[in-house]
């Protein structure tokens, strides 16, 4: 047989044995380095596919022996020596092979034994990613241990302390948006006529938007960085918030929320990440906790302006009937303020010196770190003293190469790029579940969940139930009129919460007046004269009107129920909603009134889960914490009053902070740097999720029952409690 046969005949051979490696890898070695290998395996086969089909297609070039007897394309590539070669193609100066790069091709003489040559090529290439694997983990177990002594070097100080405020307005950002659309809801219904479902709709979508922004931007900031990922992501919130003030329709409303929600999302799983990679290990607990109380200043910073500015109605202007902008989108815009001011303050600050080191920017993490370390000691009155660290252990990369022509289009390599950074996310991902962090994973999904599904449901179920018992209140309350008989009088005030049958009304005025919560049952009116009326919740039902005039006023036919017009007017009306909610200023003071105390009421809490974080762990913290919120669940069955509600409001949302801050403690010390961010957002975006499960499932029973949501919250927090004392304790480790 000729050289070119037994070539072919060894190409052959040895494909199939690369593809008997590939099915072997998937099985085997893909059960240690997980997914990636069996991405590797199958990019190994079509890479060699490929090579050996441009060969076949360059019949004129075709190869000939070299003095090793090797084959390249044509003689002046095997004789160059500076020359690029198919056999060192996928090695760099040190000889480091890159993931799923071809190593070469087999010789002509090796045709009888092709198939044993590419086997042994792919295992010796998949020997090298393990091998390559090992190193990292090596690396990256080193890096922690000398990344703690250099924080201990640089010691806690003015540093640390300024990026706390400043990562703590971003927190802050997170902690308005939660109470923005609760707080508007009443006033925009007004301007957008929202219908119980589109009001429904428009309270969740906050949390889906946000669900979305936790997710992605959290596996971002594994890529990309922290600093510039939170900045990303607050603009768009900022951009969004300002938009949402001004736009009028339900549509574009809703739109803008569910963008500045996934703006936001961001912020919880980043700034926790961001802020732990600047803390010493005895100081990460307690100042995490600290952290957190900026989430609750900003549930009272929405609750003060709400209060300032709402209630003000002439703090408004129109341009007509097509564009108003009323006080409470005055509100909308101040609540933006947070997040601009947290964007303007983190240009100031570097980014994480450990994103740095993970991927293997040394000089630039060492320079954020001296940073650091000077700043502490000329605050502490020691300027002379010097950041003695020269070498920091960084830890060793993977290139990853994207072929791309330099004729390509702009909006073509900005695509792949893209393409190419989310594809490394998915893949950061899907590494959150393998074989090492797999159990610790679905725990922590199902605490996150069980404590998101009882805190957000109870916190929005108390508030229902408060207007409910609100609204019990107020129709006990309720005058009836029976049969009663007016003539020639004039109404020139409000009429409130009455009910009046059978009535006979002749020759009546009522006139620059409102009307809330009004029903006319089985009543006549003749020659009435109705001007310049303000309705809320009020109906006309089974009523005959005859030659009477309504002019410029909101009692639109859809008022009039089953109801006879013989001879009458309707001229100018009012354009507005039809409204079912009791809605005065009182109410809308109580509502801002109940979430500053619950807001509020968490403040003793944060205080003492941050002086005993560090001192009884994390996990007692947290099933602690739990425990006790699922017993006071229990008290909820006496509420059955007003101050009641708010009281036991109070005293859940202080005990079960402590929980809170333990999650993102722990979640934030469970997993490595690499992919800190990423599970983080992963979690944090399936917290929302049973935000909205939550919410959704405990409003529907308001006003049936109490006994399901009380079941639900205690049964969730207890197995919370129960599956936490499972999860590992990392008090005391350093920073994976």
């Amino acid at each position: 047989m000729d050289d070119d046969g037994r070539y072919r005949d060894g190409r052959s051979d040895f494909i199939r044995g690369a593809k008997d490696i590939a099915k072997v890898a998937k099985k085997q070695v893909g059960k240690k380095v997980g997914r990636g290998v069996d991405k590797m395996a199958d990019e190994y086969v079509k890479r060699s596919y490929k090579r050996f089909e441009e060969e076949d297609d360059d019949d004129d070039n075709a190869g000939v022996p070299g003095n090793d007897g090797g084959y390249y394309r044509n003689d002046s590539r095997a004789n160059d020596d500076e020359g690029h070669s198919d056999s060192t193609e996928g090695h760099d100066e040190d000889d480091e092979i890159y993931e799923g790069e071809y190593q070469g091709i087999p010789r002509a003489d090796s045709g009888k034994t092709g198939g044993m040559d590419g086997m042994a090529v792919a295992e010796a290439q998949f020997r090298d990613l393990s091998a390559f694997e090992g190193e990292v983990r090596k690396d990256r177990e080193e890096l922690a241990q000398q990344y703690e002594t250099i924080l201990q070097e640089c010691g806690h100080g003015k540093f640390q302390w300024t990026l706390y405020f400043v990562l703590g307005l971003a927190l802050m950002a997170d902690g308005v948006e939660i109470f923005v659309v609760g707080f508007v809801l009443p006033s925009a219904e007004k301007d957008m006529c929202l219908s119980e479902p589109n009001k429904g709709m428009l309270g969740l979508i906050v949390y889906l938007g946000m669900m979305v922004g936790a997710f992605v931007w959290g596996g971002l900031a594994d890529r990309i960085g922290r600093r510039q990922t939170l900045l990303i992501s607050l603009s768009i919130n900022s951009v969004f918030a300002f938009f949402s003030s001004f736009v009028q329709g339900y549509s574009s409303f809703l739109f803008c929320r569910l963008a500045s929600g996934v703006g936001i999302g961001g912020s919880i799983p980043i700034v926790f990440s961001y802020y732990s990679e600047f803390l010493a290990q005895e100081k990460r607990g307690e100042h995490l906790s600290w952290l957190c109380m900026f989430w609750m200043i900003g549930g009272i910073y929405a609750s003060a302006m709400a209060w300032a500015i709402i209630p003000h109605y002439g703090w408004s202007f129109q341009m007509g009937s097509a564009y108003q902008f009323h006080s409470w989108r005055v509100f909308v815009l101040v609540c933006a303020f947070p997040s601009v001011a947290a964007i303007s303050a983190l240009t100031t600050m570097p980014e994480s010196p450990r994103f740095y080191l993970e991927n293997g920017k040394h000089d630039e993490a060492w320079m954020i770190l001296k940073q650091v370390h000077d700043t502490n000691m000329r605050a502490k009155g020691y300027p002379e003293r010097v950041f003695s660290v020269t070498t920091i252990k960084t830890v060793k990369q993977m290139d990853e190469l994207v072929n791309m022509s330099e004729s390509a289009a702009w909006h073509e390599k900005w695509r792949l790029k893209i393409s190419s950074v989310f594809h490394q996310v998915w893949k950061n991902f899907l590494t959150v579940f393998s074989p090492e962090y797999r159990r610790t994973t679905y725990m922590m999904m199902a605490v996150w969940f069980s404590m998101s599904f009882s805190y957000y449901g109870l916190t929005v179920w108390f508030p229902d139930m408060i207007k409910y018992l609100q609204k019990q209140e107020y129709a006990s309350r309720t005058k009836v009129f029976v049969k009663e008989k007016v003539e020639h009088v004039t109404f020139n005030f409000t009429l409130e919460n009455q009910v009046h049958r059978q009535g006979q009304y002749f020759n009546d005025k009522f006139m620059n007046m409102k009307m809330r919560s009004m029903v006319f049952e089985d009543s006549w009116f003749e020659e009435c004269y109705f001007e310049d009326i303000t309705s809320s919740n009020t109906f006309f039902k089974n009523c005959t009107f005859i030659a009477t005039l309504f002019y410029n006023t909101d009692l639109f036919k859809y008022r009039l129920i089953n109801c006879k017009l013989i001879n009458s007017t309707f001229l100018h009306n009012k354009e507005g909603c039809l409204l079912s909610d009791i809605s005065d200023e009182n109410n809308a003071y109580m509502v801002y009134f109940v979430s500053f105390l619950g807001t509020l009421a968490v403040l003793p809490g944060n205080i003492v889960s941050a002086l005993l974080m560090d001192k009884i762990g994390r996990l007692r913290m947290l099933a602690g914490s739990s425990v006790i919120s699922c017993v006071s669940c229990f008290f909820l069955s006496f509420g059955n009053s007003e101050s009641a509600m708010i009281a036991l409001l109070c005293l859940f949302g202080g005990i079960s902070i402590a929980s809170w801050n333990s999650l993102d403690v722990l979640t934030v010390e469970l997993y490595p740097s690499h992919k800190r961010t990423t599970a983080f957002g992963f979690l944090n975006a399936l917290c929302k999720l049973a935000a909205v499960l939550g919410i959704s499932i405990f409003t529907s029973f308001v006003g049936i029952t109490k006994a399901v949501p009380i079941l639900f919250a205690s049964g969730a927090l207890a197995a919370g409690s129960f599956l936490a004392l499972k999860l590992p304790e990392t008090r005391g480790q350093v920073l994976q």
